[in-house]
């Protein structure tokens, strides 16, 4: 970490999240001079851990997803964090108050199926909503649409057919159990990070870059943004001149939200450690219940898209009246005394994010490749929307974070090595 702001550098990385995390940590050693500026007074960006009753809370991020190929899970194991190998809690519903098994089943089915078709539209170069491959009449729409709030941060009338096509997954999910914010957060440390110091405008008009920070200008010969995509939309971050072109493929790439509310539960017992509960399965406005993460007396909530913003709108303890209303139905009425709020939150009311993870609108599966295209060879964009494959994810962010820093050495004339990966290419 740093206090001071540099006058001139020859790599400024814009945001401390997982993607400008990675940069520095790739550029690091090189004879060069390098800072890291972020907005928020911490790191992590949308990977943030808080602290309770001697446990890490995940707010963001919190699932190493294809962990058996995610070069995150390997590190998080070596740093000395535990990589917890528990099957996620949507492989085991709890009780069968929500579905019956034979309808379990019959869900799967339908998911499946409209998963197929989606990937057969793609296959067939067809584009459009992804909600147009629904079934007319099909009881489980509304749950579909519910798991894309939670996949996307939106329903799938906002997502693009070739988009959520594109994204691949093994299947195997971990997480770890100190908290995925903290173990982004220790990757951090030891970098040259100046927090509290948002960058407002990348004058490009001279020779040098020039950011505009509230605590001065400094100059830089090269540039790494990994803000999220609504900032650059919005121009709370702005180009000058004017890049339509950026400004426009993130418009096309909005951040969905997907929040968390974090709640104790009394006579937790009651339950089995790491299963799920949906709320409804007759609309999309419903919430996924996480019961006993990590064998926890807790209970995790989780809202996607839609009902998601309608509660942001409405403050944090709808949220918990929200769910709590959800669970009585469940569960009966007891519920209603043995749960108690912890902490949620608020991605889209937070300033330096204005959401979760990014989804491309339908239609612009393309913006993701127009957003990482590389600016007058010294601007380049990163960050979980440029993972064309693997978008939303923590190693997303991070893979390109790296695929930034190798753009930007190279624009410097430094030999950025071999991508990983590719060593023995």
């Amino acid at each position: 970490m740093t206090d001071r702001l540099p006058a001139t550098l020859d790599i400024a990385i814009i945001g401390a999240g997982a993607a400008g995390i990675a940069a520095a940590r790739a550029v690091a050693g090189q004879p060069l001079t390098v800072a890291v500026l972020e907005a928020r007074d911490r790191i992590g960006g949308r990977a943030h851990t808080v602290g309770f009753d001697g446990v890490g809370l995940d707010m963001g991020a919190g699932w190493l997803h294809s962990a058996d190929e995610n070069l995150l899970a390997a590190r998080a194991a070596a740093e000395g964090f535990t990589v917890d190998r528990t099957p996620p809690p949507w492989e085991r519903q709890a009780f069968d108050h929500e579905m019956s098994r034979a309808e379990q089943v019959e869900f799967r089915t339908a998911f499946a199926a409209f998963e197929d078709r989606v990937a057969e539209a793609a296959a067939n170069g067809e584009e459009g909503p992804a909600s147009s491959l629904f079934e007319a009449g099909n009881r489980w729409n509304p749950r579909i649409d519910a798991i894309s709030g939670a996949l996307n941060g939106a329903r799938f009338d906002q997502v693009s057919i070739r988009d959520y096509d594109a994204y691949r997954d093994t299947g195997i999910n971990w997480r770890v159990a100190e908290g995925y914010g903290r173990f982004v957060t220790h990757l951090g440390e030891r970098l040259p990070i100046l927090t509290a110091c948002p960058v407002t405008r990348i004058d490009r008009s001279g020779p040098a870059l020039k950011l505009h920070t509230p605590r001065g200008v400094v100059e830089a010969r090269a540039v790494i943004v990994t803000v999220p995509t609504d900032l650059i939309a919005r121009e709370h971050l702005r180009f000058d001149p004017p890049l339509p072109s950026l400004v426009e493929a993130a418009a096309g790439l909005p951040l969905g939200l997907a929040s968390k509310l974090h709640m104790t539960v009394a006579g937790h017992q009651d339950f089995s450690p790491d299963s799920q509960l949906w709320g409804r399965t007759d609309t999309a406005d419903t919430a996924g219940y996480h019961l006993r993460p990590f064998g926890r007396p807790m209970i995790e909530a989780w809202f996607g898209g839609d009902i998601a913003r309608q509660l942001e709108a409405e403050g944090q303890s709808a949220f918990h009246a929200f769910a709590t209303d959800e669970l009585v139905n469940l569960l009966g009425s007891d519920m209603r005394r043995r749960l108690a709020p912890v902490v949620g939150s608020m991605w889209g009311a937070d300033p330096w994010s204005s959401g979760a993870y990014s989804h491309a609108l339908p239609g612009q599966a393309g913006d993701r490749a127009r957003l990482k295209a590389p600016v007058e060879n010294r601007i380049f964009i990163a960050g979980e929307a440029t993972a064309e494959a693997v978008y939303g994810t923590v190693h997303g962010a991070w893979m390109e974070g790296e695929r930034a820093a190798r753009e930007a050495l190279a624009a410097l004339g430094l030999d950025a090595g071999p991508a990983p990966g590719d060593e023995e290419a």
